[in-house]
């Protein structure tokens, strides 16, 4: 009885070492009590399913047990993506694309901001996506069909036109629209500017024992009141099919001055020698510029035997019988095709002109706007026989 040693039961979670005797007892030898003792539990290793995506489970894609119960080989990037990743972020001082796969081309453009500078992204990107997200970016409406389902011809020219429309002689630098010749005279195709801004004059200070009060305040003479010159801007841009302009000011409030509607004698003839030299020009709108028969005789003057002009909107105007008179021989001497002289001061002597000289040009199945010609306030007819 006194051979019999208590033999420490050892448990599945125990941590304790047996000695070299006591494993050798516990191999199948017997105790001196007939019992033997049992072997210690152990937790099988979980078994990977077939089916089963190891990307989803955490404890399969590790191979390193680290304190860190988030780390993961899954959230280490390849080297693909840190390159891409580097290209966008440094794209600006150093653009690479055309070197690179059509699919990881596609990845730096999808990642690049919108934000980029023209001079780096113009000439380089052709990506419609891109100039996608720098349309929708910038302005909340973007009708994309009004420019032929482009986008980067959309961009340029809506860019193109507020620079123009917030444009303020003898304030503003031109090489900011100059500069910019270089990156859109690709892509411009049409100019829509419905405001042109007058130069920013202080009026002088009043001299000593000046104390006339005579003459309106804010008076100007017409000549410092001459607006942005377009000679320079269209001559540069190839592609340029339309132009339609409106020489006035928008949104003025309480600063209305009736000088900032007007359209001098030096815009007259700047714009008139802009429009015949721009050959593929084909539809020119001048419309709510106060344009009267002089100015009208002017630019009508230099589109004779304009070769691309199709189509001529001067509605909503001063336009009388001798502008009218003009414009009757310019359909003789052009390629016109529309002519839109809607709301202007046409009595039935310049009607009468204007309609003999569409007899004759109707073998050339011209489409003139029929109803528009006079004026309803001072034109003679049913409507107005007085005149």
């Amino acid at each position: 009885m006194q051979e019999m040693s208590t033999t420490p039961i050892i448990s599945a979670g125990s941590r304790s070492l047996m000695t070299t005797q006591d494993k050798s007892s516990t191999t199948g030898q017997p105790l001196s009590s007939g019992r033997q003792l049992s072997k210690p539990s152990v937790i099988p290793p979980p078994v990977k399913s077939r089916g089963s995506n190891p990307k989803n489970d955490v404890y399969l894609m590790r191979r390193i047990i680290a304190e860190d119960a988030e780390w993961s080989l899954a959230i280490v990037p390849l080297l693909t993506e840190l390159c891409i990743q580097h290209i966008v972020k440094n794209f600006q001082n150093n653009p690479i694309l055309n070197q690179l796969l059509p699919e990881h081309q596609q990845k730096v453009l999808n990642h690049l901001s919108p934000d980029l500078p023209l001079a780096v992204t113009a000439n380089l990107i052709e990506d419609e996506n891109y100039w996608r997200r720098c349309c929708v970016q910038r302005w909340p409406v973007c009708h994309v069909e009004d420019y032929g389902g482009r986008w980067k011809r959309m961009f340029f020219e809506r860019h193109l036109e507020n620079l123009l429309k917030h444009f303020i002689p003898g304030t503003t630098d031109p090489a900011v629209i100059l500069d910019l010749l270089s990156l859109c005279r690709n892509y411009v195709r049409r100019i829509r500017v419905d405001q042109f801004l007058p130069p920013v004059r202080l009026p002088p200070p009043p001299r000593k024992g000046d104390q006339s009060d005579s003459g309106s305040e804010g008076e100007m003479e017409e000549s410092a009141m001459d607006h942005y010159q377009l000679r320079d801007l269209v001559a540069g841009l190839s592609q340029l099919e339309e132009l339609d302009l409106v020489y006035g000011v928008k949104d003025c409030g309480m600063n209305f001055e009736w000088n900032l509607f007007l359209f001098t004698y030096r815009d007259c003839h700047s714009l008139a020698a802009t429009v015949k030299a721009c050959h593929t020009l084909k539809i020119f709108r001048l419309t709510r510029s106060k344009v009267d028969d002089e100015k009208a005789r002017i630019l009508i003057r230099s589109l004779l035997d304009h070769p691309a002009l199709e189509e001529l909107d001067l509605s909503h105007n001063l336009i009388g019988d001798r502008g009218v008179r003009a414009a009757a021989k310019l359909l003789s001497h052009s390629r016109l095709r529309v002519l839109n002289l809607a709301n202007n001061q046409v009595r039935a002597p310049g009607a009468q002109s204007l309609a003999l000289c569409a007899n004759r040009e109707a073998a050339r199945q011209r489409a003139l706007n029929p109803s528009h010609f006079m004026s309803p306030l001072t034109a003679k007819g049913p409507e107005n026989p007085v005149g």
